[in-house]
């Protein structure tokens, strides 16, 4: 008998063990890089990231555990699309700079003064166009599955310590950090500045000492890297969309289960609502244009002048595009075209 009771606890042991064990294994763990601040308030990077995690852990009940590294801690934002492929990590948001060298014909997003509105970038990149600019990365770069296209912060605004930019004349000589984007290079040219291509870490300290006179971002960014600091203009040229690319590991999202892809791809899209929504917050508030008005001199664009900036602008992207990226690049920019236009004169609620 005690040789029977002995028996039966080493199997009730073994049996927790067991189950432990077998419930330790099912909790996946997705790394989630991206390079921008840990506040969700502060930047759509994090906000998008945060919102993601909390979702994914609690619908899946934690057998899909979020492991966010921002700040670029696991290499920078090129770095984090080849982690990917090598499944190091499983999930980022790249910039259409960061993902350029991977996927070239990122560069067809950059037509300058595509878009007349926010509402119009939601409805291209989650309409049709969305969905063959996904599928097209997918087939391009190994291992990737793109969930979606969060916003960066909206239309790029141009600063500069030199003069304020009303006119294509006041461009002249005035160097602005770009991307290092073939287009964002042929864009500040054609409006008659110099192209200045720097890494985002060095934008700050090159403004400050004079290597760069100026740069364009997204007015939250403009505020959260404290640019105001160490440049005295900015014009709201909105000249520019450009999303991350929302990217997962494809080797682990075909090891979730049927359930827990769903709660992922729910999560990534009110990732997508929330980058899109903290932009527009930070926009309207004092962490926004309303505060930056109080540290730097803003000028927005006549319509006359925004037209003559997109009329020197565009033919040199489509240029581009035709010269560097070949027939697929063309088709894919043609639809890009297409899919704005409609987007731009949708109406909302008929």
């Amino acid at each position: 008998m005690k040789l029977q009771k002995a028996l039966l606890g080493v199997s009730l042991c073994a049996a927790i063990v067991g189950s432990a064990t077998a419930g330790f294994a099912e909790t996946k763990v997705l790394k989630f890089a991206h390079d921008n601040k840990t506040d969700p308030f502060e930047n759509p990077a994090h906000a998008c990231t945060a919102v993601f995690a909390n979702i994914v852990e609690a619908d899946t009940n934690g057998s899909v555990k979020v492991e966010v590294f921002p700040s670029n801690q696991l290499g920078s934002a090129s770095e984090h699309v080849q982690f990917l492929q090598d499944n190091v990590i499983q999930a980022t948001l790249t910039s259409t700079g960061a993902i350029s060298s991977y996927y070239p014909r990122i560069d067809v997003l950059n037509l300058a003064f595509a878009f007349d509105h926010n509402a119009a970038t939601y409805d291209v990149f989650d309409g049709s166009f969305g969905a063959a600019l996904a599928s097209d990365i997918e087939a391009t770069i190994p291992n990737a599955k793109v969930l979606g296209f969060p916003d960066t912060g909206g239309f790029f605004a141009v600063t500069n310590s030199k003069r304020p930019i009303k006119t294509l004349e006041d461009f002249e000589g005035i160097r602005i950090r770009t991307m290092t984007l073939p287009s964002h290079q042929k864009i500040i040219q054609a409006l008659g500045g110099e192209a200045y291509p720097l890494s985002w870490g060095e934008v700050y300290s090159g403004l400050q000492t004079g290597v760069i006179d100026g740069q364009m971002n997204p007015v939250p960014i403009i505020s959260f890297a404290n640019f105001a600091e160490v440049q005295q203009y900015m014009t709201l040229t909105n000249h520019l969309f450009s999303p991350y690319t929302f990217m997962i590991s494809d080797s682990f999202w075909n090891s979730l289960t049927a359930d827990e892809q769903r709660v992922v791809n729910y999560a990534a899209k009110s990732c997508v609502t929330a980058s899109r929504g903290i932009s527009r917050i930070i926009e309207a508030s004092d962490r926004g244009l309303a505060g930056l008005m109080d540290k730097i001199e803003v000028t927005a664009l006549t319509a006359e002048d925004r037209q003559a900036f997109k009329e020197a602008a565009q033919p040199a992207v489509l240029a581009h595009v035709e010269a560097e990226l070949g027939a697929e690049g063309v088709a894919l920019l043609n639809q890009f075209q297409a899919a704005v236009e409609g987007a731009n004169s949708a109406t909302y609620l008929k």
